[in-house]
C-alpha cells in the first residue's frame, strides 16, 4: 500500500512537471528581463523575478523542458544500446559475450562525470560544420546529450544482459529451441517481451541520474550555455544570493530533488509490478 501511494505520488508529479514545462513558458521571454530585479512573487510573477529581472517560473518550467528531453532522449539510446549489446552478449555465444562485456568494462572503468566533460570538451573544439545549420537551442545543448548518452548505455546493457542469462534457461524458451525455433524467433517472441518492465523501471532510475548530471554539469558552468535556463545554472547563479534572497536558490533545488525522487519512486513502481521477486518488505 505504501508503494503504491508513493508510485501514484511519484506519477501526479511528473505530469504536474510536464505540463509546466509544455506551457509554462509561453507566459515571459526565458532569457530576456520581463520586470525589476529581486520582485517578490505576485501575480505578474509567480515566484518572483532574478537579479537580471527574468521571470522566474518561466525559467524553471523551461529548465524542466530541457532536463525531460534530455533525460528521455538519452534513456532512449541507452534502451537502444542496452537491449542490443546486453541481448547480444547474454543470448550470444560466449565469445561475443567476452568481447561486448570487456568493453562495457572499459566504460565503466572511467568516471561518468569525467568521461562526459571530455566527450563534450572534445565535441565543443571540435568544428562540426552541421551543427551550425541546426536551431541555436539544439547546437547548444546536442554536446551535453552526446555525453551522458555515451556514457549511460553501459548499466543498462549490464542489466539486461544479466536477465538474458536467466531468460534463456526458462524452460519455455529451452522448449522453444528444442522444436526447432530461430534465434530471432526466440529472442523476439520469449526474450523481449520479458525485459520490458525491466527497462522501464530502470529507465526510470536512470532518468533521474541523467537530469542529476546535467544538473551537476550545467552548475559547474560546463552543461547547457547560457542564455539557455537549466535547474543546475539557476543554482549556480542563485547562490550568491543565499543570504539576501533564499526563494532564488530554494525554487530549482526543491523542483530539481523532487523531480528526482518522483522518478525513483515511479522507477521502484514500476520495479516491484514487473519483478515480484525484487519487492521486499515495508
Amino acid at each position: 500500500m505504501k508503494r503504491d501511494f508513493l508510485f501514484g505520488l511519484g506519477v501526479a508529479f511528473l505530469a504536474l512537471i510536464l505540463l509546466v514545462a509544455v506551457f509554462g513558458p509561453m507566459r515571459y521571454s526565458v532569457t530576456d528581463a520581463v520586470g525589476s530585479k529581486f520582485e517578490p512573487p505576485s501575480a505578474d510573477h509567480w515566484l518572483g523575478t532574478d537579479h537580471l529581472g527574468r521571470d522566474v517560473f518561466c525559467r524553471l518550467a523551461y529548465g524542466a523542458r530541457m532536463s525531460l528531453l534530455i533525460g528521455i532522449a538519452v534513456q532512449g539510446v541507452a534502451i537502444f544500446f542496452g537491449l542490443l549489446v546486453g541481448t547480444a552478449s547474454g543470448y550470444g555465444r560466449r565469445w561475443v559475450d567476452n568481447i561486448l562485456m570487456r568493453f562495457t568494462d572499459g566504460m565503466f572503468a572511467f568516471p561518468d562525470i569525467l568521461l562526459a566533460i571530455l566527450i563534450m570538451g572534445v565535441l565543443r573544439s571540435t568544428n562540426l560544420g552541421f551543427l551550425e545549420s541546426l536551431p541555436k537551442m539544439i547546437s547548444a545543448t546536442l554536446p551535453v546529450f552526446a555525453a551522458l548518452a555515451v556514457v549511460g548505455w553501459p548499466s543498462m546493457a549490464r542489466l539486461i544482459r544479466n536477465q538474458v542469462l536467466s531468460l534463456k534457461e526458462q524452460e519455455f524458451v529451452v522448449a522453444s529451441r528444442a522444436l526447432g525455433a530461430s534465434h530471432w524467433h526466440v529472442v523476439r517472441r520469449h526474450i523481449l517481451p520479458h525485459l520490458w518492465g525491466l527497462v522501464l523501471a530502470v529507465a526510470m532510475v536512470g532518468m533521474a541520474m541523467v537530469i542529476l548530471a546535467e544538473g551537476s554539469l550545467s552548475f559547474l558552468g560546463i552543461g547547457i550555455p547560457p542564455p539557455w535556463p537549466s535547474w543546475g545554472s539557476m543554482i549556480n547563479d542563485a547562490r550568491s544570493y543565499m543570504a539576501s534572497h533564499p526563494l532564488l536558490l530554494a525554487w530549482p533545488c526543491l523542483t530539481l530533488s523532487l523531480t528526482i525522487l518522483a522518478l525513483n519512486f515511479v522507477g521502484d513502481g514500476l520495479r516491484d509490478r514487473y519483478d515480484p521477486k525484487l519487492r521486499t518488505k515495508s
